[in-house]
């Protein structure tokens, strides 16, 4: 026995026949009601069958979003996510975790243009860079997005990290998403660091080898993994293909992976309300407390 279709959404159902769109009753010159005049009932049956065309065009992206939803089961999901409730006071602040997702998916669209024309050797990065800014068609636009993009994630994650501990949304039961908050944070800042070398320029080198040496300084693990980030006790050739690979493909799935986690989080345990709204008593316990 299978089980039964859950409903469908409004935008998903089928529209009703427009007025007018029924099949005609008579025939042109006819004896019908509409068969008296020819020329109006043949001009009207293919007024008719243009509306059926475009009602049946209209349908055909219906049809597959219901085909999908029918073997996914998704809609449920899209449904409790898309319109949850939030608390009263929900204001501008609440937007900051969705500007900072919308960075890092503004980064990872540039980073993958900018990917196809970097070339991550010491010998050839400084001029793939030159080539894109100077050369490629709105090179120096995706190339300054991204560059600029990477200051603007890093402020966004920053403030939206510190609008959470005010606002107090760090307590129970939100102490996992919390965690996962500083893990991402930390992992924007070594995207940024990593990306840092990338130009392979005398600042951009520089820079990265006093970043390592101060990660070197570190106890206990500091030695390992500046040792890990230079591919070796020197900064040699391989490690600008190290810096390249982390910064490329490592980091960025583990910040989607946990930005996956963290939507998942604030979907299923909601929003925390302005730390100035005090939650109204019912009447009952109101009562009970008199």
């Amino acid at each position: 026995m299978t089980p039964p279709k859950p409903p469908l959404p409004n935008s998903l159902k089928r529209r009703p026949d427009r007025p007018g769109s029924q099949p005609l009753t008579g025939a042109p010159g006819g004896n019908g009601p509409n068969g008296r005049n020819g020329k109006a009932a043949v001009a009207l049956r293919k007024q008719q069958q243009r509306e059926k065309r475009k009602q049946q065009l209209l349908e055909i992206p219906i049809s597959v979003v219901g085909w999908l939803d029918e073997r996914s089961g998704v809609s449920p999901f899209l449904r409790a996510f898309m319109f949850r409730k939030t608390p009263r006071g929900t204001n501008w602040y609440y937007t900051l975790g969705s500007a900072t997702l919308f960075a890092f998916l503004s980064q990872a669209v540039t980073g993958v243009f900018l990917a196809m024309y970097y070339d991550p050797s010491p010998s050839g990065a400084y001029g793939s860079i030159r080539h894109i800014i100077n050369e490629v068609w709105l090179g120096e636009l995706v190339r300054g997005m991204h560059r600029w993009g990477a200051t603007v994630m890093v402020v966004l994650i920053f403030v939206h990290m510190g609008r959470t501990f005010v606002f107090g949304a760090y307590k129970y039961p939100r102490e996992l998403n919390w965690v996962i908050g500083v893990v991402l944070l930390v992992l924007t800042l070594a995207m940024a660091f990593t990306g840092y070398l990338l130009p392979f320029d005398q600042r951009s080198f520089w820079a990265t080898v006093v970043g390592v040496n101060i990660n070197a300084s570190g106890p206990i693990v500091g030695p390992y993994l500046a040792d890990f980030l230079r591919a070796g006790p020197e900064f040699t050739a391989t490690t600008l293909s190290r810096f390249y690979a982390i910064h490329m493909l490592l980091i960025p799935v583990l910040i989607a992976a946990l930005i996956g986690a963290h939507i998942y989080l604030v979907t299923k345990l909601g929003t925390t309300a302005p730390p100035w709204l005090k939650a109204e008593k019912s009447r009952d316990l109101a009562k009970e407390e008199v």
